[in-house]
């Protein structure tokens, strides 16, 4: 006789044999039979009760990011459910693989307006890959197995499962299995030999090349061969904020970041290149600017496993489908065949792009306060190259993309796409849970932080170490920059006024905290904060009105940026 088992069982077995050892969520009504089975698999699998959903989330998608799989997520049915609905749509937008489980009231009461029912298929449809409903118990293998399929197959992304009640309650003798076929789920891997051979005779013919490298880049793991076909070609590189740290940032073809916040230097080459090489990227508005010129001297190569992004934002010359790691490699050996020399590594293009990179090692600013960008460059020094930084989105988030220097992948974590505030606390929680080794620092802001205060719970409960360094300015900071620049500082519903005392707040949940009023003051706080084994919030109290430089408005061309973060003051463009 086979041995019946519940659905909830089944749930967090088939979980566990897909490789998820951490869980993030809150218990509910809906989801207790399976939080109940999380006793029995404690040695298997670990469930962090946070104290919101969104929090769970972010954390989850904090885990994808710093290990590299999926990140698991639990809520109750209902509002339980649609606390998820941010995160998930934070993980859609930058194509991170979470699997969230939310509850649903019992079968016999869906479409009956019964408590806290929601339709979270529908709701989640648009910010999702795929959704489904665990409508049978001897469903729940297979669909779950799918999940974790679809949800890091080709281009990754979020997958959200419907358990109702019932079905984790019901019985069922259908054996456990790994193995499971997604009708229609082909992804195109490999990329057309024909295409990569046009692609690398592009290259070698090319004065003026750049390449543009994003999150596809992380998420294939191809930073050995990115970094191959860059030394191989002596070609410059710019990064896009999802693909920071796809390639080291001190390595001397190393443009930095591209974009709205990013470097003169990566938008210099982006303006006067002639071969955009695009691996892993999609377009979007924060690095092209207006459209009407980005690229307008330049063909254009773009590599991504997504057909669907090629083209859709700037024209394809030369469009290559297929998994970045995939396709650099055959790039890599099609170039070696055809040229055995780097063509463009003394070229008057590279010479040019070196100097610029030098220029735009920025200084510290004099600032009668604490200026963040010297926060964030004594953060270089302090830093181990394993240790991983997440932010919050705001100023604070641009201040570490552009001033923060990291080596190694998966060592710097920030919502892009969606732009979510409170996704710094969490997703660090995430990062620390995947990486337990490592130092995780949260830069954030004082607006962005108190949007998901309530982990410190989560933190103190479980005994999680963590650095909040929280850029403190009694503003919601990216917004008053706007104002200040764009509407003759209209300061409108900007300013935060009474803040929370942060080292009460820890002292409230046993956690330590310094306050830093001199940036002389920062390296000995943080040195000591790295040394403890317990979590210390850095309350940094930096200028209230400091900017993130340089910028472009939006909707503005990469040739209208302006602020100087260069050594040399003369003409840039």
């Amino acid at each position: 006789m086979v041995k019946k088992i519940s659905g909830a069982e089944m749930i967090v077995e088939t979980i566990i044999k897909n490789g998820a050892s951490h869980g993030f969520g809150i218990t509910g009504g809906s989801v207790i039979p399976t939080f109940e089975k999380f006793l029995e698999y404690e040695k298997e699998f670990t469930h962090l009760l946070v104290r919101h959903e969104q929090g769970a989330v972010h954390a989850a998608d904090g885990y994808a990011r710093a290990s590299g799989k999926p990140g698991i997520c639990f809520a109750t049915s209902g509002p339980g459910a649609t606390n998820l609905v941010t995160g998930i749509m934070n993980a859609f937008m930058d194509s991170v693989p979470v699997i969230a489980f939310g509850g649903q009231v019992s079968r016999p009461l869906l479409g009956n307006d019964a408590f806290q029912e929601t339709d979270m298929l529908g709701i989640t449809m648009p910010i999702t890959k795929h959704n489904f409903a665990l409508m049978a118990v001897d469903e729940i293998n297979n669909t779950i197995n799918k999940a974790f399929k679809i949800a890091t197959s080709g281009r990754p992304g979020p997958v959200y499962i419907d358990i109702p009640l019932d079905v984790q309650k019901d019985k069922t003798n259908a054996s456990f299995s790994s193995k499971t076929e997604v009708t229609g789920l082909k992804i195109a891997d490999k990329g057309n030999l024909h295409q990569i051979k046009k692609a690398a005779e592009a290259i070698l013919n090319a004065e003026k090349p750049v390449i543009v490298a994003g999150g596809g880049v992380m998420i294939s793991k191809a930073f050995d061969q990115l970094k191959k076909f860059v030394e191989t070609t002596g070609i410059p590189i710019t990064t896009t904020m999802m693909g920071k740290t796809c390639f080291p940032e001190s390595h001397p073809l190393c443009l930095g970041i591209l974009g709205m916040h990013g470097r003169k230097s990566a938008n210099y080459a982006m303006i006067n290149t002639d071969l955009i090489i695009a691996v892993g990227c999609r377009f979007s508005d924060r690095i092209t600017g207006n459209l009407e010129s980005f690229g307008e001297k330049a063909k254009v190569i773009h590599i991504d496993i997504d057909p669907a992004e090629i083209g859709k934002n700037v024209k394809a010359d030369i469009p290559i489908v297929g998994d970045a790691n995939s396709v650099l490699r055959d790039l890599n050996k099609v170039i070696n065949t055809l040229s055995g020399k780097k063509k463009h590594e003394n070229s008057e293009w590279n010479k040019r792009m070196k100097k610029f990179i030098k220029e735009c090692n920025c200084d510290q600013s004099e600032c009668k306060a604490i200026h963040p960008k010297n926060i964030v460059l004594a953060l270089n020094k302090i830093l181990g190259e394993n240790d991983i930084v997440t932010t919050g989105v705001g100023q604070h988030q641009m201040f570490a993309m552009h001033f923060l220097k990291r080596d190694k992948p998966r060592t710097f974590i920030s919502s892009g796409g969606a732009g979510t505030m409170g996704f710094g606390l969490p997703s660090a929680i995430g990062a620390k849970t995947a990486k337990p080794d490592v130092e995780v620092i949260d830069i954030d802001g004082d607006g962005s932080f108190q949007m998901n205060i309530q982990e410190l719970g989560t933190i103190a409960e479980n005994n999680i170490k963590l650095i909040p360094v929280i850029f403190n300015n009694t503003y919601l900071g990216m917004v008053r920059q706007w104002l200040e620049i764009f509407f003759d500082r209209k300061y409108s519903n900007v300013y935060l006024g009474k803040l929370p005392d942060y080292g009460k707040i820890a002292d409230a949940y046993g956690l330590n905290s310094v306050e830093i009023n001199r940036e002389s003051e920062f390296k000995p706080a943080m040195e000591k904060a790295m040394k403890s084994k317990e979590t210390t919030i850095v309350d940094v109290h930096i200028d209230p009105e400091s900017n993130i430089l340089p910028m472009f408005p939006g909707g503005g061309h990469l040739k209208d940026i302006f602020g100087d973060c260069m050594k040399d003051k003369g003409k840039f463009f």
